[in-house]
């Protein structure tokens, strides 16, 4: 994807459904974490670029979630075929199970179908 601007808004059809995915990565990262240690995942926070699909050439937005030290910590990426990517970094212990550790969260899907989990690795062996 090529970017084509610094900064938008997203049209108001894709930002009802933002509001979707926000909310799915919202309620898994709570389901993963230790209970206080949730970081707050909101659609305000999300800085948009447009973006060209260069196979067709059609639009497509891609948001991006930053930290207190600016580092990029999540991306939502709305394809020209009205598909969707998402994900926000966790980082942390899983809190039910020690053998795992709880990277990522993230959310997929086509139109108002949203599809979230986590993604998780194996925990250190002591």
């Amino acid at each position: 994807m090529v970017a084509v601007a610094t900064s938008c808004r997203l049209p108001a059809g894709l930002e009802d459904i933002a509001r979707r995915i926000v909310f799915a990565l919202q309620q898994e990262a709570e389901h993963f974490t230790a209970v206080g240690a949730t970081p707050k995942i909101e659609l305000a926070a999300l800085q948009f670029t447009r973006i060209t699909d260069p196979g067709n050439q059609l639009p497509g937005y891609e948001g991006v979630w930053r930290n207190a030290r600016n580092d990029r910590c999540g991306t939502l990426t709305f394809n020209s075929d009205h598909s969707f990517y998402a994900e926000y970094d966790l980082f942390c212990p899983h809190p039910r199970d020690t053998r795992w550790f709880v990277e990522m969260v993230t959310a997929w899907g086509r139109d108002a179908e949203v599809r979230c989990e986590v993604k998780l690795i194996p925990g250190l062996k002591e």
